[in-house]
């Protein structure tokens, strides 16, 4: 039986042209096809298309079937955070760089969304990290990352000394700029630019990353999902660290202070076109063998 999507939500900054385009393309298009779409980015109510009901975020997640995420992958990271809780389906719509989430062109957008609606897809259940902050000073309220966690020293230019526990086995203090921890989904984010593994999405694992070690020797570490990992600085000459979320600001880590990490209860659901192919979509993101001299696939 396919899925049923009465209400789509919208999701993008839609003050800007290049995005506006695209979600007014897709308001239409749903329209015709008597689907009521709702503008769910709170910051660019002024910018709605015609035929979008605006509404509140936690009003209208409650009725949405499906979310598009219109722009970079930025744009999906704080869709899915916002929503998390709500279980709703994501699309991305690919306007960045290099989308590695967001997969669907803007050619292609109208055609994968009608075979989304018939039920033509391949779903993917993506794992998130919660984050929390505890010490003096800190409510010890959680956080989500879809990508990852990230501890960093702050304006000093110095190095700092971030010591690490798993499952409260004392792991090692890096010397260092921080550290990451990933899931796979962000393994292709900062951890792969700070020399961190590209780990498939149904691998259940997490990577620890030093970012920039002082120690050679200091490499990632991958560690299975159930695990808890606790982030200590001891201080050397910046007593704080800055943690975010995907990007976003948790708060600071100080002397006294713990930074939990482990894998969240909510998950994100992901919905790819047919044909969805995980090593393409590296091959395409990474220019790999983009010099032609890729292999013929054996006859069997």
């Amino acid at each position: 039986m396919k899925p049923k999507f009465n209400t789509v939500g919208l999701w993008g900054d839609l003050s800007s042209g290049s995005v506006a385009q695209p979600a007014a393309e897709i308001a239409a298009h749903l329209a015709a096809r008597e689907i009521q779409t709702i503008n769910l980015a709170q910051e660019s109510l002024t910018a709605i298309p015609a035929g979008v009901q605006a509404s509140e975020l936690t009003e209208a997640a409650a009725g949405v079937d499906l979310i598009v995420a219109i722009g970079g992958d930025g744009t999906l990271l704080r869709a899915a955070r916002s929503v998390a809780t709500a279980e709703i389906p994501l699309v991305g719509v690919n306007l960045g760089r290099l989308g590695f989430l967001t997969d669907v062109s803007p050619e292609q957008m109208l055609q994968i969304i009608d075979a989304v609606l018939a039920g033509d897809f391949i779903e993917e259940n993506r794992l998130m990290l919660e984050a929390r902050l505890t010490g003096p000073g800190h409510s010890s309220d959680r956080m989500l990352a879809l990508n990852d966690v990230a501890a960093k020293v702050g304006g000093s230019g110095h190095m700092q000394d971030f010591a690490t526990w798993v499952d409260g086995d004392y792991v090692n203090t890096h010397g260092g700029d921080g550290l990451i921890v990933a899931t796979t989904t962000g393994s292709t984010a900062y951890a792969l630019s700070c020399g961190g593994p590209i780990l498939h999405p149904t691998v259940d694992a997490l990577v620890m990353v030093p970012i920039c070690p002082h120690t050679l020797s200091d490499r990632p570490l991958v560690i299975p999902t159930s695990s808890a990992i606790e982030i200590r600085i001891q201080p050397r000459f910046d007593d704080r660290a800055h943690v975010s979320c995907d990007g976003e600001d948790l708060g600071e880590l100080g002397a006294e202070d713990t930074l939990t990490i482990r894998a969240a209860d909510e998950t994100v659901r992901l919905l790819h076109p047919r044909g969805y192919d995980y090593f393409e979509l590296l091959r395409s993101k990474l220019r790999w063998g983009h010099t032609g001299r890729a292999p013929r696939k054996p006859v069997c």
